[in-house]
């Protein structure tokens, strides 16, 4: 029996220069040997993020997290110190949007609960 050597990750393949470019790929060294694997971690321009806090969140505030986001990609390449402005900038606009949210669901209830109890004082 002949050995037969075991990648680390199934089904991975060979790739070349052209798959690289297009997609977000990573080389890991596991057992002295190389593995690409798919990684998205370079990609932080926070598009998901802003794209989430405009449905779950504030919209005005998300809206300015996805102008952030979008000019963080178109500046990735010129401009790398101004696209990771642009990337904190989106981060932090989806992150208040989200949170401003919940506070606004959690305290509204509360207000109203506050309210009641200073009404049936009154009386």
């Amino acid at each position: 029996m002949g050995d037969v050597p075991l990648t680390a990750v199934p089904g991975i393949g060979e790739t070349t220069d052209a798959q690289n470019d297009t997609t977000c790929l990573q080389v890991i060294t596991c057992c002295g040997r190389d593995h690409t694997v798919p990684s998205c971690a370079k990609d932080r321009d926070y598009r998901k993020l802003a794209i989430s806090s405009i449905i779950c969140g504030l919209s005005c505030i998300g809206i300015l997290a996805l102008v952030n986001s979008v000019k963080a990609r178109e500046a990735r390449k010129r401009t790398p110190k101004k696209a990771k402005q642009y990337s904190q900038r989106a981060r932090k606009f989806g992150i208040i949007s989200i949170v401003v949210w919940v506070a606004i669901l959690v305290l509204s209830p509360l207000l109203l609960a506050l309210v009641s109890y200073l009404l049936t004082l009154i009386d």
